[in-house]
């Protein structure tokens, strides 16, 4: 039996430890009758319960330095396979540099980076198949990339230039690719967790043997459609895995001040859902747990919530600064003792699967390329008239029209402050 079968009943066991105080208390042998619940168990006692007896435990494979802690535990994985993973991580972490420093420079509007999240990419995307449907939020760039999502096309919606599939319609790092079963990221918060769980429900009615994995933050499970979701996927059995990213922020609104449960795996419980946590600094946690959650989700056709704990370790965006909330030893204490790329080096190094000359070859060539990218990218700018018309509308209406002269009328004047092409 998998080692992960017993964490993940953890679930129940937690169910039915939230009937238990820390007294004893008498138990009525009647049973009550609802007529549309049916049979539960009365009790004599009256007592209000505000949490659980045991804390939600939290998977790890492998520690901080790199030791599997558990030889039953070893990743199947290929040295092939882990290579890549390593160095889909390391591109990624690259990518936030460059593309961090160019909006600083004016060159982009906005940026988010995904420092200390890697292992909840890769991990996980590692785990899922091509089929499998993706919504994510806003910080899962490793996912798209993992599935062939090129760093042109990540660099070119970010610049919004006139290869931008979205032709600049979106913010920066809003991706989205039809091509790789990755729906477009929208703004608004957990928009995309109802979205999900209505995209597996139609999937289940299909017949298809795939899943959908939405991921999103724990902000965002302190908002409704988190729980409008989970009710839906629970109730309507949907084949969806939650995949929640508990970094620690909510933009700056620590967990401690977010919420005064167990995280948000507790959650999962009281709608009676499969769900695990994981470490998810440790990226063959993550995949462990994502393989297992996609086996459920598929052959059982239920919903799955993931928590994995990690952490934010840049700002929430360009337009944040976390050290006004947070201090900076907190930072360089995750960064010696946590780093998820440091924690994959380690293990890779201990099956002589990497070395110090093959990460510097790795650092500078994805360097070079990324660079190489971003400048085609910023030389293709984007003309305001590929706004219009919008390829959306049989007949353009009236208000789109509208705008259309209005933005003429504005180039005519200040055309000379827009760097565009025609």
């Amino acid at each position: 039996m998998s080692r992960f079968a017993p964490l993940l009943r953890t679930s129940w066991r937690l169910a039915r430890s939230c009937g238990r105080a820390s007294r004893s208390f008498a138990s009525s042998p009647d049973i009550a009758v609802h007529p549309n619940i049916g049979r539960f168990s009365s009790e004599l006692d009256l007592q209000f319960i505000s949490r659980f007896d045991e804390p939600f435990l939290t998977f790890r494979v492998m520690d901080e330095n790199g030791n599997i802690l558990d030889p039953s535990l070893e990743p199947d994985v290929s040295k092939e396979k882990c290579q890549r993973m390593y160095k889909t991580m390391v591109e990624l972490n690259v990518t936030d540099s460059i593309l961090y420093q160019a909006q600083r420079q004016g060159r982009l509007s906005f940026y988010m980076t995904n420092y200390g999240e890697e292992a909840t990419h890769i991990g996980s995307a590692a785990a899922l198949e091509d089929e499998d449907v993706v919504f994510g939020q806003y910080r899962e760039a490793g996912v798209l990339l993992w599935r062939g999502y090129s760093m042109q096309e990540m660099c070119d919606q970010c610049v919004g230039n006139r290869d931008d599939s979205n032709k600049g319609r979106m913010m920066p790092v809003h991706y989205g690719s039809k091509r790789h079963n990755f729906h477009t990221i929208s703004s608004p918060l957990a928009t995309q967790l109802p979205q999900a769980a209505g995209a597996a429900y139609a999937m289940k009615l299909q017949g298809r043997q795939a899943c959908v994995v939405c991921y999103f933050g724990d902000g965002a499970a302190s908002e409704g459609d988190f729980h409008g979701a989970l009710n839906f996927a629970s109730t309507l059995d949907c084949p969806v895995i939650f995949f929640c990213r508990n970094n620690g922020y909510a933009i700056s609104t620590p967990i401690r001040e977010q919420y005064r449960g167990d995280g948000i795996a507790v959650r999962g419980v009281s709608y009676n859902i499969r769900t695990a946590r994981c470490d998810g600094n440790d990226v063959w946690a993550v995949h462990k747990i994502m393989d297992e959650a996609r086996k459920i989700a598929i052959s059982q056709k239920v919903p799955v919530l993931i928590e994995a704990m990690t952490y934010r370790g840049g700002n929430h965006s360009t337009s944040d600064d976390a050290s006004r909330y947070r201090g900076n030893d907190e930072v360089s204490s995750w960064k010696l003792s946590n780093n998820p790329l440091a924690r994959m080096r380690m293990f890779m190094e201990k099956k002589n699967w990497w070395d110090d000359q093959q990460e510097t070859a790795l650092r500078e060539s994805a360097r070079t390329a990324i660079v190489q990218v971003c400048n085609f990218s910023f030389s293709l700018l984007l003309s305001l008239l590929l706004f219009f018309p919008p390829p959306l509308h049989h007949k353009v209406p009236a208000s789109l029209k509208e705008q259309e002269e209005t933005l003429l009328e504005h180039l005519k004047e200040f055309g000379s402050h827009y760097p565009t092409v025609n």
